[in-house]
């Protein structure tokens, strides 16, 4: 008969054999992606991609005019969504203990954050695209601005939650009002959270193709006006990706690694800024 400290030994090594077995195929279909993304995107990647604008079949070209479409629709699209949520996650974390209005704006908020970005694109296009009647780059950046408000509320809520309500009862023995409080202690004292639920959200936006297919569409020129349809970078990369053109496929590869290669970015800035915050704390 097996003791119990033994059967333990034995529950404990098979538990951990499986935990590694299941890491180590997570990261065996992970690696081979990240391979295949730089095997085929680092050839591609040269100084004509950040200098052309995207060619027609045959001709060499760059994705230029996608580049600066993605740039400018992902700069709106989050100063458009970060103070909403802000002011959202602020009121959910300082004022949200009681009344009916929290729980509804967590319960919707939730929904949000796991609802497909292809939903959001159709319901933003069914209240700006089909009453201004075209595809612009506004309708672009309002999509996105809705991807980009579950997130900074959600990481404003709980970066605020972190925050030693000694820090808010100190303020106000001193005799400053809860605002003041707010503005002046928390929201400070949580501001590294804030900005990486900020660069997440970035991240987040910066490779969604579903919303701007029904939104922004494209544009295969040097556009900068955005009351029209714009180029953007995941769009150009599902056209050209699924167009018999090698050079055009060529291209895609390019712009997949160049959005890896920026959302890799950003997730390691905001584990750095949350990290630290984390030690301040």
């Amino acid at each position: 008969m097996l003791t119990l400290y033994t059967r333990r030994r034995i529950a404990n090594v098979v538990g951990l054999l499986v935990s590694i077995l299941a890491m180590g195929f997570g990261l065996f279909w992970l690696c081979w992606i990240l391979w295949t993304l730089l095997s085929h995107g680092l050839p591609a990647l040269t100084p004509m991609v950040f200098t052309h604008m995207t060619p027609p079949p045959g001709s060499d070209g760059g994705l230029l005019n996608a580049i600066m479409g993605t740039m400018i629709m992902s700069v709106l699209g989050t100063l458009i969504g970060t103070p909403i949520g802000i002011l959202a996650g602020t009121y959910l974390a300082e004022f949200g203990q009681r009344g009916w209005l929290a729980p509804v704006t967590r319960f919707i908020n939730d929904i949000l954050l796991s609802a497909p970005s292809i939903v959001i694109g159709l319901f933003v296009y069914e209240i700006y695209v089909v009453h201004v009647k075209h595809f612009s780059g506004w309708a672009g950046a309002l999509a996105l601005a809705i991807i980009v408000i579950p997130i900074v509320i959600r990481t404003t809520e709980n970066m605020l939650r972190l925050v030693p309500n000694t820090l808010r009862e100190a303020a106000a023995a001193l005799g400053a009002p809860q605002w003041k409080i707010i503005n002046f202690v928390t929201l400070r004292a949580a501001r590294a959270g804030i900005i990486t639920g900020v660069m997440l959200a970035i991240a987040r936006i910066s490779g969604e193709t579903a919303p701007l297919l029904f939104t922004a569409l494209n544009n295969q020129f040097w556009s900068s006006d955005i009351n029209q349809p714009l180029a953007n970078l995941p769009v150009v990369i599902f056209q050209f990706a699924m167009s018999p053109y090698e050079d055009w496929q060529k291209l895609a590869w390019a712009g997949a690694l160049l959005i890896t290669l920026s959302v890799l970015t950003l997730n390691i800035l905001a584990r750095v800024l949350f990290r630290q915050s984390a030690t301040t704390h």
